[in-house]
C-alpha cells in the first residue's frame, strides 16, 4: 500500500528514521548524560538524581556486574515499581552488555519461577517488599546472585525513615530469608573502583526480554534488540520534536517502568531530549500521586484510559494547575471518547491517542501532538512503519475495510525467546507482523482500532465490537468503569453482557439498556448487565475482559 499517511504528518516530522544512527541503548544512555549532565534525569519520593548521577552509578552497576562474572547476553531480571532504583540498575545491566528482564513485582511465584527459568535469568534486583516471592521459587531457576533492596534505599537520610514506615508501620514486607543476597547500596560498593570493559554491542543484539502478558497460554519473552529499541526512540523522537523542548520538559511517569509503554515512550525517549521524570511507585494511590503533580510544572503525561478517568474522578485533581501542559498521550488500551474529551475540557490539553504493542518496542502509530479535536482514530504509522489491514490468508483489503492489523517496521521484534513455533505464527511471509487486533485505515491514512480479534462478539451473525459498546455506555454520567464481553445466548448464538462500576449507586440496569438502545442499533444492546465496586485490571490499568470471562 502507498504510504498516504505521509502526507498527513506534522511540518518536520520525517516519512523514514536514519537506521544508520542505531548503535545501542547504552551509547544513547551515555549521549543523553553527557548532553545533560547537570539537569535532573529522576525524582523519586522528593530525592532526584541528575543525569551525571545516573551516569556514574549505572557505570559502577555494570562495573559490579561484570566483576561477578555477568558477560554480554547474559539476563539480569529487575523486579521492582518506578523507584531511583531502576533506572540506574537498567542502564548499569545494558552498559554491562547484558539483556534485561522485566518482571511484574505483582508476580504470583508461578509466574515468576516461569520468567527466571524460561528467560535463564543469573541476576536478580528485586525490592525487598517482593522478595518473599522469590524466596519461594529461586531454586527451581538459574538465579545465583540476588540484590534486594529497600524502598528507600536511594533516598539518603529520609530513606531510613520510609523504611521504617513500610517495615514497621505499614507492614509491606513480608518476612523473607535469601542469604546469598546483597543490597544495591553494597553492589554499588563492590563494584566501585573495580574495572569495566566497555561490551561490543551491535544493533542486533538482545536488549530486553519483554513477556507479554501471557493473556492466551502461557507468557512468552518477545525479543527486543538494541536495534529494535533505538529505532523506537529515533521514532518517537521525531514524531514528538515539533512540540518539545530539549532540555525543558517534565514528565510524570505513573505507568511501570517494566511495562513497555513507559518503558520507552517515558523512560528512554524523554530521557534522550533531557527531561525531568518524576517517578510514582504507587499510581493507584489516587490522592497521593495527585499531590505529587501539585508540586511540579508537569509538561508531558502519558497514561491508559483507566488512569486518566481515576484522576478524573478526584477532585483535588481538578484543582491542579495545568498551566505548563504540553502533551497528554494515551495507549495501552482504546481511550473512549467522554474520558478524552473531558480531559481537554479540564487539563486545556488535547488527548492524543498512541498505539502499539510488546512486539513493536511498542509505538506504531501516534496521532499528532497538536490540539485536535479527539477522532476515535489512534493515529497515523510513524517514521519507517508500514501498517496493512488483511484478512486471514493474508490479502491486503481496501481502505475503510475492516481486517487484522498489520505491521512491518524496524522496531518489530524479530521473534519469541526459545520458541520459533511461537514465532512463525505471528509473521506473514513478508515481514508484517500479525497483531491481534482489528481495524481499518480511512483515506487520510489515520487507522482506526476496532477491537481485539478474539474479543470480538459474534450476534446472530453480525460482528459486535465490545470497544463500541463501552464506549457508549461510558458516556453515561453515572458510569465510572465498564466491559463488555459475549456470553452463550440460546437464540442468538452470543449476547452482550455489560460488567459496570457505577459512580452513581442508584443506577440501574433499565436506565443503562436505554440509554444504550439511543445509541447502539438492537443487536449490540446489552442482555445482561452486572454491577461490580471494581473491575479487574493488569498491572498497567487495563480492564481484564478475560478475568470477567471466567467469573
Amino acid at each position: 500500500m502507498e504510504k498516504l499517511w505521509v502526507n498527513q504528518y506534522p511540518q518536520g516530522v520525517p516519512a523514514d528514521i536514519d537506521l544508520n544512527r542505531i548503535t545501542s541503548v547504552a551509547d544513547f544512555l551515555l549521549e543523553a548524560c553527557q548532553e545533560f549532565a547537570s539537569k535532573t534525569a529522576y525524582i523519586s519520593m522528593g530525592k532526584s538524581i541528575t543525569y551525571q548521577q545516573l551516569n556514574d552509578q549505572s557505570r559502577i552497576f555494570a562495573q559490579h556486574l561484570q566483576s561477578i562474572g555477568v558477560r554480554k547476553g547474559d539476563r539480569v531480571a529487575l523486579m521492582m515499581p518506578n523507584v531511583l532504583q531502576y533506572p540506574i540498575t537498567l542502564f548499569g545491566t545494558l552498559r554491562a552488555g547484558a539483556v534485561v528482564v522485566n518482571c511484574n513485582p505483582l508476580y504470583t511465584p508461578r509466574e515468576l519461577e516461569h520468567q527466571l527459568a524460561d528467560s535463564g535469568a543469573t541476576v536478580i534486583v528485586i525490592l525487598e517488599n517482593f522478595a518473599h516471592t522469590l524466596e519461594q521459587v529461586i531454586g527451581k531457576t538459574q538465579v545465583r546472585h540476588v540484590i534486594v533492596t529497600p524502598l528507600g534505599e536511594m533516598l539518603g537520610a529520609k530513606g531510613h525513615i520510609v523504611n521504617f514506615v513500610v517495615r514497621k508501620i505499614k507492614k509491606l514486607v513480608p518476612a523473607w530469608n535469601l542469604p546469598q543476597a546483597i543490597s544495591l547500596n553494597q553492589a554499588l560498593a563492590s563494584g566501585n573502583g573495580k574495572p569495566f570493559t566497555k561490551p561490543q554491542l551491535t544493533p542486533d543484539d538482545v536488549a530486553f526480554l519483554q513477556y507479554t502478558g501471557g493473556t492466551t497460554g502461557i507468557s512468552k519473552g518477545a525479543i527486543l534488540t538494541h536495534r529494535n529499541i533505538c529505532a523506537n526512540v529515533l521514532q518517537a523522537e521525531a514524531w514528538i520534536k515539533p512540540v518539545v523542548r530539549r532540555g525543558e520538559e517534565f514528565i510524570i511517569t505513573a505507568l511501570p517502568l517494566y511495562h513497555i509503554f513507559a518503558l520507552t515512550a517515558n523512560c528512554l525517549t524523554f530521557l534522550r531530549i533531557g527531561a525531568q521524570n518524576l517517578l510514582i511507585a504507587n499510581p493507584r494511590d489516587i490522592p497521593n500521586f495527585v499531590k505529587e503533580w501539585a508540586k511540579y510544572p508537569v509538561t508531558v503525561f502519558t497514561a491508559v484510559n483507566t488512569l486518566f478517568n481515576a484522576l478524573l474522578n478526584n477532585p483535588d485533581f481538578l484543582k491542579l494547575n495545568f498551566s505548563t501542559m504540553r502533551v497528554t498521550l494515551g495507549g495501552g488500551m482504546a481511550v473512549q471518547r467522554p474520558v478524552a474529551e473531558r480531559w481537554r475540557s479540564v487539563t486545556g490539553c488535547a488527548l492524543s491517542q498512541a498505539y502499539g504493542l510488546t512486539e513493536t518496542s511498542p509505538a506504531a502509530t501516534i496521532n499528532p501532538l497538536i490540539d485536535i479535536p479527539f477522532s476515535g482514530s489512534i493515529g497515523l504509522p510513524i517514521s519507517s512503519t508500514e501498517v496493512s489491514i488483511r484478512d486471514d490468508q493474508g490479502t491486503a483489503l481496501p481502505l475503510g475495510e475492516v481486517g487484522e492489523i498489520c505491521i512491518r517496521g524496524p522496531q518489530v521484534t524479530p521473534g519469541y525467546w526459545g520458541r520459533p513455533d511461537e514465532t512463525a505464527k505471528i509473521f506473514f511471509p513478508d515481514g508484517f507482523l500479525k497483531t491481534g487486533d482489528m481495524g481499518y485505515i480511512d483515506p487520510q491514512g489515520y487507522v482506526f482500532l476496532v477491537d481485539r480479534k478474539k474479543d470480538m462478539i459474534l450476534v446472530s451473525g453480525f460482528n459486535v465490537y465490545p470497544n463500541e459498546v463501552e464506549e457508549v455506555v461510558a458516556m453515561h454520567p453515572a458510569v465510572r468503569e465498564v466491559a463488555a464481553i459475549g456470553v452463550a445466548d440460546e437464540q442468538t448464538g452470543e449476547a452482550v453482557k455489560l460488567f459496570v462500576a457505577a459512580s452513581d449507586p442508584s443506577l440501574t440496569k433499565e436506565a443503562i439498556i436505554e440509554h444504550c438502545k439511543e445509541y447502539l442499533t438492537n443487536y449490540k444492546v446489552p442482555k445482561q448487565i452486572e454491577f461490580r465496586p471494581e473491575l479487574p485490571k493488569t498491572n498497567v490499568g487495563k480492564i481484564l475482559r478475560r478475568a470477567l470471562r471466567d467469573g
